[in-house]
């Protein structure tokens, strides 16, 4: 804007000494009027320049204005006990641009979180720590359409309570241990450690790892003490109690615990496939339209890179396709 304006002046500046010159007398008088007529250009153009940043400043301070009395509204939002912590940080910065959405988060593992939609329960978005729970999702026609999509990878690890004595060096010889958390089949986590011992050899082949029971596990594994867990938190507590002297979580769980916990082993994807977590939008009839709307936008917030420079800090793997 500055340069429009000394290019305004320059060429009045211009034409004023023009017409000093065609008027044939001496030079002298007419100075003093092209001076007031230079300063009078700058005096417009500054004024001009000033009214122009004010009105920017009056727009932005109403568009501020305007999201601030947006309408309030809460949505549902079902959650993978793994992304607990991280999720809580995705949602103080969605809330930054959106303070009028009031997130309300439920976290638990992904097979409970199905089964409690699949009952009814009033939920808004669904952010799961396995495909085969969002399958079932769909299968009901419980996703809104065209919102499921794969947001994260992670990994399974074997993890001891720091300075502790374990004969285990990974999930190869975990029977070796004195007792073992593990989340049952129904927990993602769960499903892909029975997946990795399956590649191992340890657990007979089947379509679905999920389907041996603890106690199938346990024998496999020479009649290791297992205490079952209800979810990747649960395996974690355990272990951090000195409950249990290994457990199998995810690399993410891991996050924070870094003075309290060893990682013995992080499992391979050729053992346990892909850990993708997918995320949708859920068929919510009970929902308003603005709450609708707010579920939308806030899946949409979770895909962006602005949600993956979160995830990456908490030890997900973004790079996902």
């Amino acid at each position: 804007m500055k340069r429009r304006w000394i290019g305004a002046f320059l060429a009045a500046a211009m034409t004023v000494s023009a017409l000093a010159g065609c008027g044939g007398g001496t030079s002298a008088p007419a100075a003093e009027p092209q001076e007031e007529a230079a300063e009078a250009v700058q005096d417009s153009a500054e004024e001009t320049e000033a009214e122009a940043e004010a009105a920017v400043e009056a727009e932005a301070a109403a568009d501020e204005s305007a999201a601030n009395t947006e309408e309030p509204v809460e949505i549902q939002v079902f959650i993978a006990a793994s992304l607990n912590t991280v999720m809580q940080e995705v949602a103080a910065k969605y809330n930054e641009a959106h303070p009028n959405v009031s997130i309300v988060f439920n976290a638990d593992s992904s097979g409970k979180l199905l089964t409690q939609i699949e009952e009814g329960y009033a939920c808004d978005v669904f952010f799961s720590a396995a495909q085969k729970q969002m399958n079932a999702l769909e299968e009901d026609g419980l996703i809104v359409e065209g919102t499921r999509a794969n947001v994260l990878n992670n990994q399974v690890v074997v993890i001891k309570l720091k300075d502790t004595q374990s004969e285990v060096t990974g999930l190869s010889d975990i029977g070796k241990a004195s007792s073992l958390a593990l989340a049952d089949g129904s927990v993602p986590v769960g499903k892909y450690t029975r997946q990795a011992l399956m590649n191992l050899g340890i657990l007979p082949e089947t379509d679905d790892p999920s389907v041996y029971t603890t106690q199938e596990v346990s024998e496999a594994l020479g009649g290791v003490e297992i205490s079952e867990q209800g979810n990747v938190s649960r395996v974690l507590t355990a272990v951090l109690e000195g409950s249990c002297e290994v457990g199998t979580t995810y690399l993410s769980d891991t996050y924070g615990h870094e003075d309290s916990l060893d990682i013995i082993e992080t499992v391979s994807y050729e053992l346990t496939g892909n850990v993708i977590y997918p995320v949708c939008q859920v068929v919510n009839d009970e929902a308003s339209e603005a709450e609708a709307a707010a579920a939308a936008d806030f899946v949409t917030f979770i895909t962006s890179d602005e949600a993956k420079v979160i995830f990456d800090a908490y030890l997900f793997d973004t790079n996902v396709e």
